[in-house]
């Protein structure tokens, strides 16, 4: 691997081992949006991963958190949170 540097990595996750958890688990969820939507990938799923890592849009959870809007951009879908309550949800309680 060459770029991103390792430097410019570990200056965002300062654990490189906690790094490697927050690359694969990213990697697999944009493998997984793509499977779903029946999309062909123009790049590996981890070479997305390192590139949001470097670009600072994946964050080290052992860090102070940071604000709801930073997650919602990291690529998680408002509605797949778990703790979402849905009107049917709501309907059904």
């Amino acid at each position: 691997m060459l770029y991103p540097a390792m430097g410019e990595l570990s200056a965002q996750i300062h654990n490189r081992y906690m790094l490697v958890n927050v690359v694969a688990k990213r990697a697999r969820q944009i493998a997984q949006a793509y499977e779903n939507a029946h999309q062909i990938l123009n790049e590996k799923p981890v070479t997305t991963a390192i590139n949001e890592v470097a670009s600072g849009e994946l964050y080290d959870p052992e860090e102070t958190s940071p604000d709801a809007d930073a997650l919602d951009d990291a690529g998680e879908p408002d509605d797949m949170e778990p703790d979402a309550v849905t009107e049917e949800d709501a309907d059904a309680e």
